[in-house]
């Protein structure tokens, strides 16, 4: 054998040696398994729950709570508003009474919108609380009835101020929140008109007195009438 064939025929056998360790090694590599080779997809960014497994979505009982309380307060202050038509002795009191009728009337109404469309059912009657403070004033009039009257609507704006201000900064849900907001405008103008209104029928030279922060406890109105 010349050397030229053999030169070729070592080279064939090198090609081959190098190319049975690649074809064993392509046939004993397992299958990939089904959808693997498919892309991965990442978890959604949004989670429609919190981290106590609640609805994300629904009002969180701060806002619910907060809807209910504003609920009652604004039924009981058109109901006492239209006592005030009624019984009042003088007719600084009688217009904020059909003030209380008209701004917290409309606050309702707007409200009942907002938890109809938030899924929260708000209530429609009185609590027992708000019941004895309508039939108490419904037993007074004239001068009496203007400073008790006058005395409650002291501190249940100073209340409500302070609860609306609280949702409105410290709140979970954007639309209730809103709307807390909307009102303290209003609120902040009632307590205005009690606090100058208080202190002319109690002549105190402009000034609310400290009594005037605690209306009377029931059955002490035996002070004389103006």
């Amino acid at each position: 054998m010349n050397k030229s064939k053999l030169y070729h025929l070592t080279t064939l056998a090198m090609a081959l040696s190098f190319a049975l360790p690649v074809t064993a090694f392509s046939q004993n590599q397992s299958p990939a398994p089904p959808g693997a080779n498919e892309p991965v997809q990442a978890p959604s960014a949004v989670d429609p729950t919190t981290s106590d497994g609640s609805d994300a979505t629904k009002p969180s009982r701060i806002d619910t709570g907060f809807m209910k309380e504003a609920a009652m307060g604004g039924m009981a202050e058109v109901e006492l508003g239209r006592i005030a038509l009624q019984n009042a002795g003088s007719d600084e009191v009688r217009r904020f009474g059909q003030q209380m009728i008209d701004d917290h009337g409309k606050a309702n109404e707007e409200l009942k919108s907002l938890a109809k469309m938030e899924g929260v059912t708000l209530p429609t009657q009185l609590d027992a609380k708000h019941v004895r403070d309508v039939q108490r004033m419904q037993k007074l009039t004239g001068g009496q009835f203007d400073r008790d009257y006058m005395r409650m609507m002291l501190e249940d704006h100073h209340k409500d101020i302070k609860a609306f201000t609280d949702e409105g900064f410290r709140g979970d849900d954007p639309e209730v929140k809103g709307f807390a907001l909307r009102q303290l405008p209003t609120l902040n103008g009632h307590l205005v008109v009690v606090k100058q209104t208080l202190s002319a029928l109690e002549g105190s030279g402009g000034r609310t007195s400290e009594s005037a922060v605690r209306p009377e406890a029931p059955g002490r109105s035996d002070r004389p009438q103006q």
